[in-house]
C-alpha cells in the first residue's frame, strides 16, 4: 500500500536530482535547506538515490553530483522522446480548439522543413505541408528559429538573397533583425500577408532538454479569421502549447534555465 509518506518520499528524491541537475554538486546541509528537511532526512534521500548509481559522492568534499544512473536512465528513454511523436496530440488539441491549422517545423539547411501537422475544424482547404521547405524571412516558423540563432549564423543565412512574395514581405536585413529581436524577447513571431496574400501566422519555439530552441509551433489561418488584431491572443495559447510540448521532450524551465 502506497503511503502519503511514501509519495513525499519519492518528490523529494525527485527534487533532490532536480537541483543536482541545477547547481552540480551540493552538500547535504544545502539539499536540506532547500528541501526544508531536517540533515538527517536529506541525508537519507542521498543514501538511497546513491545506491541505485543516480548520485555520486565525492570522498574529499562530501558534496553530491548525478550519477551514471542518470544517463543510463536517460539512454533508455531519449529514443523514445521524439518530436513528432510528443508534439502530435498537443498540437491536434490545439488546432482543435483554434480551428486552424497547426505546424511544427525545424531549422534545416537554411529553412524551415515542417514535420508535423494537424488540420484545424475550420480549414478551408486540405493542403499539407508535412516535408515541405519554408523560407525564414516570411513565414512565422522561419522567423521564430531565426530569432534564437547567434548573429553569427542569422548573419549567415541572411547574406542569401531573399525572395519577396507579396506587398508586405520583409526583404531588407536590418527590419528582419529587428523583428527576430523583438519575437525573441516577447516569446512570439508573427507574420501578415508576407508569404501569400490572405494568410497570417503565428510561431512560438519549441526547446529541448537542454533549453536550446530545436523547433517552432505555428498556427495559420486566413487574414479575416485570424486578423492582426487577434494574433496577441492566439500567440498566448501558442505559447501554453509549445511549453507543453517542450516539457514532454525534458525541458524543465525551472531546472535548464
Amino acid at each position: 500500500m502506497v503511503t502519503n509518506g511514501s509519495v513525499q518520499s519519492v518528490d523529494r528524491a525527485a527534487r533532490v536530482l532536480e537541483i543536482l541537475a541545477r547547481d552540480g554538486t551540493a552538500g547535504v546541509g544545502e539539499v536540506a535547506r532547500e528541501l526544508e528537511v531536517h540533515g538527517s532526512t536529506a541525508s537519507r534521500l542521498i543514501g538511497a538515490l546513491e545506491g541505485h548509481d543516480l548520485i555520486d559522492r565525492d570522498g574529499a568534499t562530501g558534496k553530491v553530483r548525478l550519477g551514471m544512473g542518470v544517463l543510463r536512465l536517460a539512454a533508455a528513454t531519449r529514443s523514445g522522446l521524439d518530436l513528432t511523436a510528443q508534439a502530435a496530440p498537443v498540437c491536434d488539441a490545439l488546432a482543435e480548439e483554434l480551428g486552424e491549422t497547426v505546424n511544427v517545423a525545424v531549422l534545416r539547411d537554411g529553412a524551415a522543413v515542417n514535420v508535423h501537422q494537424a488540420q484545424g475544424t475550420r480549414t478551408v482547404a486540405l493542403h499539407n505541408w508535412v516535408g515541405n521547405r519554408t523560407v525564414l524571412h516570411a513565414t512565422s516558423s522561419g522567423k521564430m528559429l531565426m530569432a534564437h540563432l547567434s548573429a553569427t549564423d542569422r548573419d549567415a543565412v541572411l547574406e542569401a538573397p531573399r525572395e519577396r512574395f507579396t506587398e508586405a514581405t520583409v526583404i531588407d536585413a536590418d527590419a528582419l533583425r529587428r523583428q527576430f529581436d523583438e519575437a525573441r524577447e516577447r516569446g512570439w513571431a508573427a507574420v501578415v500577408e508576407e508569404f501569400e496574400e490572405g494568410l497570417n501566422a503565428v510561431a512560438s519555439p519549441i526547446r529541448g532538454p537542454e533549453g536550446g530552441v530545436i523547433a517552432a509551433l505555428s498556427v495559420a489561418g486566413p487574414a479575416y479569421r485570424l486578423a492582426p488584431d487577434d494574433l496577441p491572443g492566439v500567440a498566448e495559447v501558442l505559447i501554453r502549447a509549445s511549453e507543453t510540448i517542450s516539457q514532454r521532450l525534458g525541458y524543465r524551465a525551472d531546472v535548464t534555465g
